[in-house]
């Protein structure tokens, strides 16, 4: 499903700016929405989902055009959407709280629920805890089910907000694979702040800066902002200056730093492959200089 955005903007009551001219086109696939806080992500995902309305410019769903009530129906019917913060009734366990939202989205046939509910907990791995109370959840098992209830519907469009935030690095894992799988014949559209999550499961992507749009392309395309920008010097001595440190490892009496800089740093530098990550702090350097 389809994702064309031309001129999105969207300005809140108190002024603030949080999408500005945003053009944007989305593949089928998984495809990867990166950004530091407060570049607009959210307030993307949001427009989406149909909870905001933009200010202005156009956006179109597998055709439908968002700025009718019939075409935001029309995408609400196939739209899966899992946000950053995913408010459940810990009382509940996970099997009666998807069977509540599943008569919410208008599943009323109680053996069709069953069965989709089931499928469902297979899915995510939660089988096994499908009668334990969500109270007892972990934040992984409860980022788990909230893609499970996004699943229910079987939308053809699939949002994801942060989702791997504040989970444990087996989680993490676990919840990238999972959207992977996802991916076969409709849209996942990956929000996020961690540039390691969007490594690992895309291969196109878009990156927001202050609510405008910094780069579009494939990965291996943001990877090439940092050609022959990136250098490892080892020392003794103070950091080197004159870059973007971007780690610092204990190497015998001194430090191994990797720095993202225009040109070397220091006359020891060595050059190194650039990856995802320096890729984006490269373009990160140009856009805010």
């Amino acid at each position: 499903m389809r994702i064309e955005v031309t001129g999105l903007t969207k300005t809140y009551k108190d002024g603030a700016r949080a999408l500005d001219d945003l053009h944007l086109d989305v593949p089928t696939g998984i495809y990867g929405l990166l950004g530091s806080n407060g570049a607009g992500k959210t307030t993307f995902m949001r427009i989406l989902a149909g909870l905001l309305r933009p200010t202005s410019g156009r956006v179109l769903v597998g055709g439908h055009d968002l700025a009718t009530a019939e075409g935001r129906l029309a995408v609400q019917r196939t739209l899966g959407y899992l946000p950053q913060d995913l408010g459940v009734y810990p009382d509940l366990t996970a099997r009666r709280f998807l069977d509540y939202i599943a008569l919410l989205k208008g599943l009323h046939s109680r053996p069709e629920r069953r069965r989709r509910i089931s499928e469902l907990l297979e899915l995510v791995a939660l089988s096994d805890a499908a009668d334990r109370r969500l109270k007892g959840f972990s934040g992984g098992m409860l980022r788990r089910v909230g893609i499970a209830q996004a699943l229910l519907a079987d939308p053809r469009l699939l949002v994801v907000d942060e989702p791997t935030t504040g989970l444990d690095p087996e989680e993490r894992i676990r919840f990238r694979m999972l959207l992977s799988q996802l991916a076969g014949n409709r849209t996942v559209l990956l929000s996020t702040h961690i540039v390691d999550d969007v490594a690992q499961t895309c291969q196109h992507l878009a990156v927001l800066a202050r609510g405008r749009l910094a780069f579009q392309g494939s990965v291996a395309g943001l990877v090439s902002h940092a050609h022959q920008r990136v250098w490892t010097v080892t020392t003794a001595g103070a950091a080197p200056t004159g870059g973007r440190v971007v780690s610092a490892l204990p190497e015998g009496a001194g430090m191994r730093y990797r720095i993202v800089a225009s040109a070397p740093p220091d006359p020891a530098a060595r050059p190194a492959d650039p990856t995802l990550e320096d890729g984006y702090l490269a373009l990160m350097d140009s856009v805010h200089a």
